[in-house]
């Protein structure tokens, strides 16, 4: 858990980015929306995200993991920022499995029994994010939390509880709405 501190600094630094915007969205789950949380931008931008992976990583010492993963698109610098920070290995997981190359659905060593934790920038329902776990335990490895910059508290909680998955939020929408005054 991060302290308000560490909340108003996140949320300022999303703001001051660019990545709070408002108007009328669509949302990937196609649900329409009057805010939009672009972590792209957020990732984009050098010191938003390194506040964001120092503040994950001070999360995941606290847990006992062997690998940091990142979902193809969002969660992949999310992730990279935070193994540099932890020092833990990178394991990347791709939307579907590639059939070219070296081939797979991860990019990176993941073993039987190995303990991820995954980044995620925003979590609405956790649909992508409930399909990299599905991959992650298909792999043998060992899936309990996940870790993600902005919870739009659509029911992404619940679905991953049911999972036995732990949603553990950087900002909650509804704290970074209150701070930008809506």
């Amino acid at each position: 858990m991060i302290s308000s501190n560490d909340k108003n600094e996140l949320i300022k630094s999303l703001e001051g980015c660019g990545a709070v915007k408002f108007g009328d969205f669509t949302l990937t789950s196609g649900k329409k929306s009057k805010y939009y949380i672009d972590i792209k931008k957020a990732s984009s931008n050098p010191s938003t995200l390194k506040l964001i992976a120092k503040q994950a990583a001070s999360m995941i010492k606290k847990i006992d993991i062997d690998l940091i993963g990142g979902v193809a698109l969002g969660g992949v610098p999310i992730a990279t920022a935070v193994s540099l920070e932890t020092g833990l290995p990178l394991l990347l997981i791709r939307k579907a499995t590639k059939d070219y190359g070296t081939g797979g659905r991860f990019v990176g060593d993941a073993t039987k029994d190995d303990r991820i934790i995954l980044l995620e920038d925003v979590t609405t329902s956790g649909g992508s994010v409930i399909e990299a776990i599905g991959a992650i335990r298909e792999a043998g490895c060992i899936i309990e939390k996940v870790i993600t910059v902005v919870d739009r508290e659509d029911g992404a909680t619940e679905n991953l509880a049911e999972l036995d998955v732990q949603l553990i939020p950087l900002v909650r929408a509804s704290e970074l709405l209150e701070k930008c005054n809506l």
